[in-house]
């Protein structure tokens, strides 16, 4: 009936709402409380009463949602509450497929069988090229190189989330959370030798967890959605095809498979200075990956691999790549992104860039949207930041006017109006990129902090920060200084 879908799905609302406050996330927008429950004078108890008057339900359904909202929160108290929301490690069954230093590879997981779609985040955290920095990155860093310390659940946040608070579209989905240990950007293939000392099996670890998640339900799903951030994005570009290749190879022909790359489209520009290759940070893009892809005996798709025959290495960079994949792929990319600047040598210390950096950083940004002018589902703000969506901040940046999430739902439409040879939704965008010139101009864009004193920073603080000279800007664009700053402070 009505009445009893009513009650359960409101029973399910106030459990999720009590789990946030339960679990300490970021606080919901603020809802009037409904009125105080009554209680029984004529007992002499405090026993909560809650008459539900099913009367004229269809004429006044606030009224009778206030009245099964009191009854749901007096049945699902907040203090006994006991639903799980954490993903659960699993190590593979292929104990062959490991990370570098031979521990098992695994991935977490938290089912949701009512439904049928599957997201797999590949986790970030650079990589290293060769023994010396290797070796370093395992005494620093290890469980980017090691399972023997992982713990046993993880909390989803962002995108990950489970609460609809934080992820208004993906929130039902089977979450699962790969764990970056091959330190390959998830191109790897090659076992443990005496001369490398490490495995790397990135690709791999991608595979052998997609055939895992076949027996635990993923053989009856609709969507499997391949996302990542930084090295976890660019991990996406290199294995969203392979992924949906070896599902059509099993027979799973069914399973639609897409990608979700997040701060992983990075540039093969020239650096602001160029610098001896040292690590990871400070050599310049092509040479790190170039010296990593014969280390680490790197995969690339296929299709690039064959329009960059004896230089796959550029097949690692997204503007490169992206023209050859034929699944569909959404690109969420900073426009100034702060693992492209710092190996391009422009280092935000604290200290006011020189006027050379700032135009470096602009030109940056011009550049990245130039190579992504041609991506037909993108979410590019004008924000100094890297990776976003497992923030639980990601709902609230916007590029015109459209928040990620919702231009993820967008773009989900478009893809099932496609297939089903329907127009795409009006008013529903997916190629979003902000168009004004300089780091924060967008108004929604994370907060910043200054590095040394903690203290949060508005625009033109942010602005004065970076060296920003307000009367020259203001020439440039044929204004008056006065105006210019107006602007700035209000976000325009």
């Amino acid at each position: 009936s009505l009445v009893s879908s009513v009650l359960l799905l409101v029973l399910m609302q106030s459990g999720a709402l009590c789990a946030r406050r339960f679990r300490g996330g970021r606080n919901p927008q603020p809802r009037r409380s409904p009125p105080p429950p009554t209680y029984r004078a004529d007992r002499g108890d405090t026993t909560e009463s809650f008459p539900l008057d099913f009367t004229a339900v269809e004429e006044n359904m606030d009224n009778f949602m206030t009245q099964v909202k009191n009854l749901a929160q007096s049945l699902y108290p907040c203090s006994a509450q006991k639903l799980d929301y954490d993903m659960r490690l699993n190590f593979l069954e292929n104990t062959s497929v490991t990370c570098n230093d031979g521990s098992p590879a695994g991935y977490y997981l938290k089912e949701s069988r009512g439904s049928r779609r599957w997201l797999i985040f590949l986790e970030g955290g650079w990589y290293c090229f060769n023994k010396e920095n290797c070796d370093s990155r395992y005494e620093t860093m290890r469980r980017l190189m090691s399972s023997s310390k992982w713990p046993q659940t993880k909390t989803g946040t962002g995108i990950l989330s489970p609460l609809p608070e934080e992820n208004p579209h993906w929130w039902n989905a089977n979450m699962v959370f790969v764990p970056y240990c091959s330190s390959d950007v998830w191109s790897g293939a090659t076992a443990k030798t005496d001369q490398s000392g490490y495995a790397f099996m990135g690709s791999l670890i991608i595979q052998e967890v997609v055939k895992d998640l076949l027996k635990k339900g993923l053989e009856n799903a609709k969507v499997l959605l391949l996302a990542g951030s930084s090295a976890g994005g660019t991990g996406v570009l290199l294995n969203v095809d392979r992924v949906a290749e070896m599902l059509e190879g099993l027979g799973h022909t069914a399973i639609q498979v897409r990608g979700l790359s997040d701060s992983g489209w990075f540039l093969d520009n020239k650096q602001y200075h160029c610098t001896d290759c040292v690590d990871t940070a400070s050599c310049a893009p092509t040479e790190t990956i170039k010296r990593g892809i014969k280390y680490w005996g790197g995969m690339v798709p296929e299709r690039c691999k064959q329009a960059h025959e004896g230089e796959e290495w550029n097949c690692f960079f997204g503007y490169r790549v992206f023209p050859s994949i034929k699944s569909p792929v959404f690109v969420v990319q900073w426009l100034f992104d702060e693992a492209q600047l710092t190996v391009d040598n422009i280092q935000l210390t604290g200290q006011p860039v020189q006027e050379g950096q700032w135009r470096y950083i602009q030109n940056l940004g011009t550049e990245l949207r130039n190579t992504l002018k041609d991506v037909p589902a993108m979410f590019a703000p004008a924000c100094l930041s890297h990776e976003v969506i497992t923030r639980n901040y990601w709902i609230d940046v916007q590029v015109k006017g459209t928040s990620l999430p919702r231009a993820l739902h967008c773009w989900d439409r478009s893809l099932n109006d496609n297939r089903n040879n329907k127009a795409p939704p009006k008013g529903c965008p997916v190629h979003l990129i902000d168009s004004c010139p300089w780091p924060h101009c967008n108004p929604t864009c994370p907060t910043i902090r200054d590095q040394f004193t903690g203290q949060e920073m508005n625009v033109i603080q942010f602005l004065m920060h970076m060296g920003f000279d307000v009367q020259k800007m203001a020439q440039q664009q044929g204004m008056d200084p006065s105006k210019l700053l107006g602007m700035l402070s209000s976000g325009s």
